[in-house]
């Protein structure tokens, strides 16, 4: 409880710092709204009271000062209102994020943490087997690191789903279809969908955890706990575990600010593999200059970032003790 007294402090003025960025980033922002649908148009508009119509709905020369749009905002804040999507108009901010965000956290969520274990696993393997054949995984590995990710998809899709024919290609209007709900035949078939994409986010990051894990493992192996540890006798598996449980401290802070960004979603993995997630909401936002979107989104990732964080503070104090007494 002291811990989170001497921390809560630091969050507030975190989060208010990034909403008052939040704020401004729209505004800060060549063009607008208007704009962009008349430019999408490839017209004008002929009538001068059409034009001023327009200009009031998407809020185009507000007469309020900055100050009172930045009271108001927050006043909007507090009661949970994001304000109407222009792009999507007159569909709420909070529908449309309602709508996307599910398919990224079952996407890229899910293949984040599936990375990161396997990563972790694989890498505290490789360290304790240092020498042997498993020291091959790290070059193989690195190189799908290194590679560019739209290089792989695109690979993974020639390969997989058009040669072989093994997956799907790209979420049709039946899958985006709600009406069907949890049907098995529905999500069967989302997850279908879903194996490519995961497998290419799995493959592009795991080797960051495996080689960050080994390292950190190879440094722990050293230390006089793990010595003394092994020279008593104590079981592999326990003398791993101590040696995993200090090692993996620093992939913790890694993983609360993966989980963290999962929310702004993967860009390239869903315009790729035409996939309807956040990432893909937010580059149409910001194409289409919908500022109240643009907010809506960073919003969520600001609150995703700072819980993640939060977490993971806690983590650490049930990992190491020295922070427990530190608190």
């Amino acid at each position: 409880m002291r811990m989170l007294a001497r921390k809560l402090p630091f969050y507030l003025v975190t989060f208010v710092i990034a909403i008052t960025i939040d704020f401004f980033i729209p505004r800060l922002m060549p063009g607008n709204a208007l704009d962009a649908l008349l430019a999408k148009a490839g017209s004008q508009m002929g009538s001068p009271q059409a034009l001023h119509a327009l200009e009031r709905l998407y809020g185009v020369h507000n007469p309020a000062s900055l100050p009172q749009q930045y009271l108001h905002f927050w006043a909007q804040l507090a009661h949970g209102n994001l304000g109407i999507s222009t792009s999507s108009y007159p569909t709420p901010v909070t529908s449309v994020i309602a709508t996307a965000l599910p398919w990224t956290l079952g996407l890229v969520g899910i293949a984040t943490v599936i990375s990161f274990v396997l990563g972790t696993l694989l890498g505290t393997l490789v360290a304790w087997r240092r020498g042997s054949w498993l020291d091959n995984l790290l070059p193989v590995t690195t190189f799908f690191q290194a590679a560019p990710y739209f290089f792989l998809a695109f690979l993974a899709i020639e390969v997989f789903a058009v040669v072989l024919g093994w997956f799907p290609y790209g979420l049709g209007q039946n899958q985006l279809d709600y009406a069907t709900g949890f049907a098995p035949a529905h999500v069967a078939d989302i997850l279908d969908h879903a194996v490519l994409p995961a497998v290419t986010i799995v493959v592009a990051s795991a080797a960051g955890w495996i080689v960050g894990m080994r390292n950190q493992m190879l440094t722990t192996m050293d230390e006089d706990y793990v010595l003394l540890a092994q020279a008593k006798g104590l079981p592999k598996r326990r003398v791993i575990w101590y040696a995993a449980r200090n090692a993996i401290l620093p992939s913790v802070s890694g993983l609360s600010l993966a989980i963290g960004f999962v929310i702004s979603g993967s860009l390239l993995t869903e315009i790729v593999f035409a996939y309807p997630g956040i990432g893909f909401v937010l580059y149409q936002a910001v194409v289409n200059h919908d500022a109240p979107l643009m907010q809506g989104i960073f919003l969520i990732i600001t609150l995703a970032v700072l819980a993640a964080n939060l977490i993971a503070d806690f983590v650490y104090l049930i990992l190491d003790p020295r922070t427990r007494q530190e608190a």
